[in-house]
């Protein structure tokens, strides 16, 4: 490593600004025409979120969990490496967002308030059986002291918060990108704490620009099948895994509920163009699959890519849910009994409004089929995660 290289990395690890590092690394002022302040670095989506728009004239502000600090240099120099961009235009800042002011230093939150233009905040706790406790500290107060802060930002063109299609709670039918408020309720505290984080965000749109973007269920790449953790529908894939020739024969799921997935290169598409296009500002955006698959057919998906050949009986769906909610059910399937109630509630998400923004960026969910050997072959190389 260059001895700039070295400084640099050394003074990211202590937290200082991006400005102090731009003036290690060259005796010219370097101008950004962009400031970027991320949450959640550096989890899966926020990485390669901060890899997509990296470019020597932006810098970012990086809010790291002190445990993470280390993690987060190496996902730096990584990124640095692949998009030829300078390291001076990363800083990672330590905090927490369950403190007040983030846990930040007020030198930091000064550089904050000062430079950043645009927010992204991802930090949250994504575990469907996490306790209320923890769940409302990281997802609701947290949410709370990052908007606290984003309303002191003085040049903020953009406030993206990424929130999830599954504010809907137990609501059924069809849910629109308009729609957020409810009392139908919530199958978990993740579900629960996520909804009342947004409409935290929600009662700020009179006064920031902001936008509201709901992912469905993020899966892996579509092209090389990464991911950060089995879950979702790799339960199924996992399952049928274990004995194929066998398993796909019995199709478990239902044909009525659609189960939405989306590739997480087109989340992150999606969240760089449309943070960056100004219709989107004011919005609540579903980035979500326009037309997604019902658990049935995506049983026979994952079948045809494993073994060239579709299900062929289907038990009926009273049995199915009876049976997914045993004692046994979890060591057989893998399925955690948290995880049952997303196989059974019809629910589907309007996207109306984003897929008309997307639409002119070129951007489209791809179909499952035509990604899911991607996902299968990540699982078979990677075993465990």
């Amino acid at each position: 490593m260059r001895q700039k290289d070295k400084i640099v990395s050394n003074r990211l690890k202590n937290g200082s600004t991006a400005k102090t590092l731009a003036g290690l690394a060259t005796i010219d002022t370097v101008l950004f025409r962009e400031t970027i302040f991320v949450t959640g670095f550096p989890g899966f989506i926020a990485s390669r979120l901060v890899e997509k728009l990296a470019r020597s004239e932006v810098q970012f502000f990086l809010l790291v969990q002190p445990q993470f600090v280390e993690q987060s240099m190496a996902m730096v120099e990584s990124i640095s490496e692949e998009t030829a961009t300078p390291l001076e235009c990363f800083s990672i800042i330590e905090g927490d967002i369950r403190e007040p002011h983030l846990g930040a230093s007020e030198e930091d939150l000064e550089a904050i308030r000062r430079e950043v233009t645009t927010v992204f905040h991802f930090a949250a706790v994504y575990d469907l059986g996490i306790d209320k406790e923890t769940a409302l500290s990281v997802n609701l107060e947290g949410t709370r002291n990052v908007n606290e802060l984003v309303g002191e930002i003085a040049n903020l063109r953009r406030y993206n918060y990424i929130s999830t299609c599954y504010v809907a709670g137990e609501r059924q039918g069809r849910i629109l990108e308009t729609e957020l408020e409810h009392s139908a309720g919530f199958k978990n505290f993740y579900e629960e704490s996520k909804y009342l984080a947004e409409l935290e965000v929600e009662r700020l749109k009179n006064k920031l620009p902001i936008t509201i973007f709901r992912p469905s269920v993020v899966v892996g790449d579509s092209k090389s099948g990464e991911t950060a953790k089995y879950d979702g529908i790799y339960y199924l894939i996992q399952y049928l895994r274990k004995a194929p020739i066998i398993l796909r024969v019995l199709n478990v799921g239902n044909k009525r509920v659609r189960l939405n997935l989306v590739p997480v290169d087109f989340v992150v598409d999606s969240l760089a163009a449309l943070s960056d296009d100004e219709e989107a500002t004011g919005k609540t955006l579903a980035i979500a699959d326009p037309d997604p698959l019902t658990t049935a057919e995506l049983f026979d998906s994952i079948a045809v890519a494993l073994t060239g050949r579709k299900s062929e009986f289907a038990p009926s769906v009273a049995l199915t849910k009876w049976f997914l909610n045993t004692s046994i059910s979890p060591v057989i399937t893998g399925l955690p009994h948290y995880g049952v109630p997303y196989f059974f509630i019809e629910q589907e998400y309007d996207t109306a409004e984003a897929s008309k923004l997307l639409k002119k960026h070129g951007i489209e969910c791809p179909r499952f089929s035509s990604y899911v050997e991607n996902l299968i072959d990540f699982v078979e190389e990677n075993p465990e995660l």
